[in-house]
């Protein structure tokens, strides 16, 4: 059997660990990624713990949801082609990437876009890695907090256990190099622990600092969920999250406190 790797590192007086799902099989429309990961976990002679947090790439998600483009059906329209020219791109890939926008932020280099989940990332998320080598693109889901909870229903009928779930995705930060994990979609758990009004270890008074665990936690996943890991599924455990109706929406800032707009 194929030995299991785990990161940890030291949180407090306990142990954080991300364990990866490993043996997922190739995802299809209609599948129910709960069950596979379940199943996944069984055939590696694991299971899922009370206290345990679900991460998933979204890309099973969209696949099992069918939110796929078969690029060869993709005819271009003039706006695309001429990008797609100026900056050798593929203007199959920028149409895509057009239609699922709701506001173009940037149109230089790279499309900056913001989807309908109020995202703003590279291409709208269209992303063609990982699927068929090319000639399907696949979209995010098009509801994530929607796609999380179903799972995160669907885990508790399964198992009898409360896990949360987490979907991430992989963007790019407008300052800094290289890419990192994000939370697209949460059920199950608070998003943000607000430690505002709250003294630190010296008495001050802390103003403004809430963090945003739901992409932490996405960022700790994304060391074992690699590009080229095959691995599209990590549990996080002994974390002490907090229960609660959260959502990745709550970690989307609001257009009139949005500082670029």
């Amino acid at each position: 059997m194929k030995k299991r790797s785990a990161v940890t590192a030291s949180v407090n007086s306990g142990e954080l660990r991300a364990i990866p799902v490993l043996g997922i099989r190739d995802v299809f429309a209609g599948d129910s990624v709960a069950d596979l990961v379940i199943d996944a976990l069984a055939l590696g002679g694991l299971r899922l713990h009370d206290g345990d947090i679900l991460v998933v790439k979204h890309k099973i998600v969209s696949k099992a949801e069918d939110r796929k483009v078969v690029l060869d059906s993709v005819k271009p329209s003039t706006a695309a082609r001429q990008f797609a020219a100026k900056n050798h791109l593929d203007a199959r890939l920028v149409e895509v990437a057009m239609r699922e926008a709701t506001r173009i932020v940037r149109k230089k280099h790279i499309l900056i876009t913001e989807t309908a989940h109020g995202l703003v990332c590279a291409n709208s998320g269209v992303d063609v890695s990982n699927v068929d080598g090319g000639k399907t693109a696949v979209l995010l889901p098009e509801d994530p907090d929607r796609s999380a909870a179903r799972m995160h229903r669907q885990l508790k009928k399964r198992t009898g256990l409360y896990v949360p779930v987490i979907i991430a995705d992989s963007f790019g930060r407008a300052w800094r190099e290289g890419l990192t994990e994000v939370a697209i979609g949460v059920a199950g758990m608070k998003v943000i622990h607000d430690y505002r009004r709250r003294a630190d270890a010296y008495g001050y008074k802390m103003h403004a600092t809430e963090e945003a665990v739901a992409d932490e936690l996405a960022c700790v996943a994304g060391l074992i969920c690699g590009k080229d890991s095959r691995v599209p599924a990590c549990i996080i455990r002994g974390y002490a999250y907090r229960r609660g109706n959260g959502s990745a929406r709550q970690l989307i800032r609001p257009e009139e406190r949005d500082l670029f707009r």
